[in-house]
């Protein structure tokens, strides 16, 4: 017979190999590092003008950037920090190369779905990517405790308390005290101050919202990550709500984030659990778009279906439930989202059985399914098996059609999705200046 000491001792064994399974993974080393990129990739799929031009303004200026030169003198490869600099430095026409950025705060979208396997932390990780490519600040939140993400982004030592845990552990003590001083007398509160917490909440709850985020392989992506030992979430969440029940639990990360200065980040992404649960709540109502990402069969048709209705069903319970506790701590309730899209993923357009499904969507979703699907390619299962995107992926290991197919999808799917999260930006900064 087993119990969970057999459990903690395949943890403790599991953990132990890590480190070798990373140098596996991230080989040569186990320091993630970003690879420079071409003058072929900057031109093409980053600035969108001719190489020639873009070779004739670095020679006409010594003082931009000017990468590396192969040996042969072929070809210059960059870093994403001089590609950046290039951004602010040069014009082309009269035309930025800087992204459009609206005022106000970072965009938030929660990447979510029921079902695992559907390709949430690879959508995530492509989207972070391509907006990173695209000269954005990217911030990403790993609430998935098989932590995936994290390990992607080249996070390879990570504490449970700097984790989401860590964030609703803080939100507690500052909410258990923000509801203690509503009081005129702190002896009429029925609920428990910070100080009467449990040692392990009151010793996070000090913490600077800044302490949670770490640097990535990537230099204008961060992340707060996630490990497994942050699994039991869950079941410390649904603790702490019995010990403070006025604690409105859903709103943790949306005030976490608040805190951040508007102009830190311009794009937060949240890589969420394949489950309805506290998690997956915190992204929902942290979120201003979600994205939903389903593979072409009908078990993950099936899937997407009970996820949207679980989904449906918590925040509906939240709005009807947890009334008063939300409009003392400032939360709107319900809960409601600029946008709320469908991306299909694994995609084979000569599969007659994946070209049903995506028909099946449309009729069902219609304008909400994403037009541009993610296609299967070899580079595409690379990305899941080496945990590198596409974006990451040197195209000489490979045919550069090939990875230059992968590249096109995911650039048409992030197309879509930046197209969607301006509108939605523009349309919250409106009804912002409307309401000042």
């Amino acid at each position: 017979m087993r119990d969970h000491n057999d459990l903690l001792t395949m943890n403790e064994r599991s953990l132990a190999q890590q480190a070798a399974v990373r140098r596996a993974t991230f080989s040569p080393g186990e320091v993630k590092e970003l690879r420079p990129f071409s003058i072929w990739e900057i031109s093409q799929f980053m600035f969108d003008v001719p190489a020639d031009t873009l070779r004739k303004k670095l020679a006409e200026d010594p003082s931009l950037p000017q990468g590396l030169t192969e040996e042969d003198g072929r070809q210059r490869w960059f870093t994403l920090q001089e590609i950046n600099e290039l951004r602010r430095r040069m014009r082309f026409r009269g035309r930025s190369l800087q992204p459009d950025r609206p005022k106000g705060r970072a965009m938030r979208v929660a990447v979510s779905n029921f079902k695992g396997g559907v390709g949430k932390t690879v959508v995530a990780q492509h989207l972070a990517n391509a907006a990173a490519l695209d000269g954005y600040r990217v911030l990403c939140v790993d609430f998935d405790p098989q932590a995936t993400l994290t390990h992607s982004m080249g996070i390879t030592e990570v504490k449970e308390w700097n984790t989401v845990w860590g964030i609703m552990c803080r939100d507690l003590c500052r909410e258990a005290d923000r509801i203690m001083g509503s009081y005129d007398d702190p002896d009429d509160c029925p609920y428990p101050a910070s100080d009467e917490l449990p040692e392990d909440v009151r010793s996070i709850g000090s913490q600077r919202f800044q302490d949670f985020i770490q640097r990535t392989c990537w230099p204008t992506i961060d992340i707060i990550p996630s490990c497994a030992n942050a699994a039991f979430v869950e079941f410390a969440s649904a603790q702490y709500r019995s010990l403070h029940k006025a604690w409105s639990f859903f709103g943790c990360v949306a005030r976490y984030l608040d805190e951040l200065p508007d102009d830190q980040y311009d794009i937060i992404i949240f890589d969420c659990p394949p489950a309805i649960g506290y998690q997956s709540l915190n992204a929902a109502f942290a979120a201003d778009i979600l994205y939903i990402p389903s593979g072409p069969g009908y078990w993950e048709y099936d899937s997407t279906t009970s996820y949207l209705g679980q989904l449906g069903d918590a925040m509906a319970d939240i709005s009807d439930g947890f009334a008063a506790v939300a409009a003392d701590a400032g939360i709107t309730l319900p809960k409601r989202f600029s946008d709320i899209r469908l991306l299909m993923t694994r995609f084979e357009a000569a599969n007659p059985l994946h070209a049903a499904m995506m028909e099946a969507f449309r009729n069902v979703f219609g304008a909400d399914v994403c037009a541009n699907p993610i296609e299967m390619t070899r580079a595409v299962e690379q990305s899941g098996r080496f945990q590198m995107s596409v974006y990451e992926q040197d195209y000489r290991q490979m045919t550069r059609e090939t990875w230059k197919r992968a590249r096109q999808s995911f650039d048409r799917a992030y197309g879509e999705f930046i197209a969607t999260v301006m509108t939605a930006w523009k349309e919250n900064d409106s009804r912002k200046e409307a309401a000042e």
